[in-house]
């Protein structure tokens, strides 16, 4: 009986952590993704802007 409890304790552990990771990665994934979508729109600016001038 120990030695179960102490097999779902560490499964849960480890399903709590990874968990927490895989949610961690997603938020970076998306803060990612919305960095990535700013500064293509500012490279897109700059281009507009430099060919208005010249």
């Amino acid at each position: 009986m120990n030695i179960l409890l102490i097999i779902v304790v560490v499964v849960a552990v480890i399903l709590a952590i990874t968990g927490g990771l895989v949610q961690s990665l997603n938020f970076l994934l998306w803060v990612g993704l919305v960095l990535l979508a700013i500064a293509v729109i500012g490279w897109i600016i700059r281009m507009v802007a430099g060919r208005n001038s010249v």
